[in-house]
């Protein structure tokens, strides 16, 4: 059969419970597996999806159930006969969101310090998540309302959210594969004299579960860094990502001894410049997050595949910050 109709490269996620879905195997993947060619015939599923419904028999070639492995011929018809579920049961709440981005695959948004991402144990509701499933009740079909990375509670800055399962899967392969580009800018203790790369895994703390920690038998984790504006006894710096572990970022400053200013979990107790005015010793104290801001965010659109790239505006709190040590940096001279 060469008339089966292709699935839509444009799915509306509240409708893909409806089936079964089929695509006629082509020429050209005649003898490969069927896993490898569902993949291709339906991009808007993850891989690990697709495997579990070809394991419980929602996944068939002509009907039959096959296994992952066998050879798909020319003109044989692969469906889909799969209702996917709800995957979140959070509430849509009518919080602002600041969209960077927008299309009908993916949105761009630029979360503020303070917001939490998703809803968990002290915080069920008011999150990133209930701003979303306001704006677009169909992310309640996506895992994780389409959220494929996640900034903490106390880091501003820029993020991607999936619209669609396509955009879901592509987006979760190009962080996997090192492709988006995640730059942040911190404000640390201590005056650096260059930039550099950390290369140290990490995983949970040994003993306090609300931390994490450089460990032998961690997570590969790659920070690269370099110097923005040095002063008195604080450096702004440029962070880029190769990896993106939990607060890799504070992990990684404070195991070089540049903790980031503000950082309740990592950043030590406050230092203050010698000779200090009255006005920067005021503000170091004032600042009750860590100085963390993912500033710029590129990927590769999951459908069209040219770059998409956004910057979120640094806030005003850490503009004050390094206006504050600036201004200590110029009265007090070398």
């Amino acid at each position: 059969m060469t008339d089966s109709p292709a699935p839509d490269p444009n799915p509306d996620p509240l409708d893909e419970a409806a089936g079964p879905r089929r695509a006629a195997v082509p020429a050209a993947a005649a003898g490969r597996r069927f896993d490898a060619v569902l993949a291709e015939l339906f991009p808007e599923f993850s891989r690990s999806r697709l495997a579990e419904w070809i394991k419980s028999g929602d996944a068939r070639l002509d009907g039959q159930v096959v296994r992952p492995r066998d050879p798909v011929r020319a003109g044989q018809v692969a469906s889909l006969d799969a209702v996917l579920d709800t995957q979140t049961h959070a509430l849509p709440q009518d919080i602002p969101l600041d969209v960077l981005h927008e299309d009908e695959h993916v949105f761009v948004v630029n979360k503020p310090a303070g917001l939490v991402v998703h809803p968990g144990a002290g915080n069920p509701d008011g999150t990133l998540v209930n701003a979303l499933l306001f704006r677009d009740p169909a992310l309640a079909a996506l895992p994780r309302a389409g959220i494929v990375h996640r900034l903490d509670k106390d880091t501003s800055g820029v993020m991607v959210v999936a619209r669609t399962l396509q955009a879901h899967a592509s987006l979760v392969e190009q962080l996997a594969a090192r492709d988006v580009h995640r730059q942040y800018l911190a404000v640390v203790v201590g005056a650096m004299v260059s930039g550099g790369t950390v290369r140290a895994p990490i995983d949970r703390h040994p003993r306090d579960r609300l931390k994490m920690a450089v460990r032998d038998d961690g997570r590969d984790a790659v920070t690269h860094y370099r110097l923005r504006e040095r002063f008195r006894a604080h450096t702004a710096v440029e962070c880029r990502l190769e990896t993106g572990r939990t607060h890799q970022i504070r992990v990684h400053m404070a195991h070089i001894k540049y903790p980031i200013v503000g950082d309740p979990l990592y950043g030590g107790p406050l230092k203050l410049p010698k000779g200090a005015a009255d006005e920067l010793v005021a503000t170091l104290r004032g600042f009750r997050r860590q100085a963390l801001h993912a500033e710029t965010l590129e990927f590769a659109h999951p459908v069209g595949g040219e770059p998409v790239r956004a910057t979120a505006p640094v806030p005003q709190d850490m503009l004050e910050l390094m206006a504050a040590l600036r201004a200590d940096r110029e009265a007090n001279p070398a």
